[in-house]
């Protein structure tokens, strides 16, 4: 990384790269690691976490040229942190499964830190579903949240209300809003991921359109409704 970055000898693309520019391909390796994840596939998923490492390097060596840190501070520091929060496993502590001393550590830790919120560190780049699911966690640490599904699921129809009651396109996107979030809460309520739940659902949409696709041949965007719809049910069937 560090030829890759000489100003002199490196390659041009890489000596010019930012933190920000990084950022996005750094995203897009995590999920390509998720996607080898959730197939199996060990081989892509080998050649992903190298890709994902590389990111890691890279960002490392952008800090080193600053004088911020370097690849081995990133290391000891994460080790360093993974210790401190399992006394459990790396000290004296008797339970093995005590989760809320890991919680109240990292209470410790964030208190110490310029914003003491229970929400503070939920990077705001994730993607909106994960971090719905993310914020809706941290608020439940605080006693924050239904004592069970029904209290979400009331919420769904309340939005649900609202949304088919807003009457401009400014009120129509803020109460769609409220309704997604709400459906992530009932996700969460239920124990479902609700980030892994629609990626199902994609994949699945995906799957049956091809199908119907692939069987209206050359004349599927001319069809009427009711055509494509039985080749959509043909599909779901199949």
């Amino acid at each position: 990384m560090a030829r890759l970055r000489d100003p002199d000898t490196g390659c041009p693309w890489d000596v010019a790269q930012t933190f920000g520019s990084i950022a996005p391909y750094t995203i897009e390796e995590a999920y390509e690691v998720a996607d080898a994840c959730e197939t199996g596939d060990m081989a892509a998923l080998r050649d992903e976490l190298g890709d994902l490492l590389f990111q890691v390097v890279f960002h490392a060596r952008m800090a080193e040229e600053q004088g911020a840190f370097a690849f081995a501070d990133v290391a000891t520091a994460i080790a360093d942190k993974m210790e401190r929060r399992h006394p459990h496993v790396f000290g004296d502590h008797p339970n093995r499964n005590d989760h809320a001393q890991w919680e109240a550590i990292k209470a410790s830790e964030r208190a110490g830190k310029t914003d003491p919120s229970a929400l503070a560190g939920v990077a705001g780049a994730l993607p909106a579903l994960m971090r719905a699911e993310k914020l809706q966690k941290r608020a439940a640490r605080t006693g924050f949240d239904w004592p069970d599904p029904q209290g979400a699921l009331d919420k769904i129809h309340e939005e649900l209300a609202e949304v088919a009651a807003a009457t401009n396109e400014a009120e129509r996107t803020d109460e769609i809003g409220d309704l997604l979030f709400a459906v992530v809460n009932y996700a969460r309520k239920l124990g479902i991921e609700p980030e892994a739940a629609l990626r199902g659902a994609n994949a699945k949409f995906e799957r049956r359109f091809r199908h119907a696709e692939q069987a209206g041949g050359d004349g599927f965007v001319g069809l009427p409704l009711d055509a494509k719809e039985a080749l959509w049910q043909a599909a779901k069937r199949a």
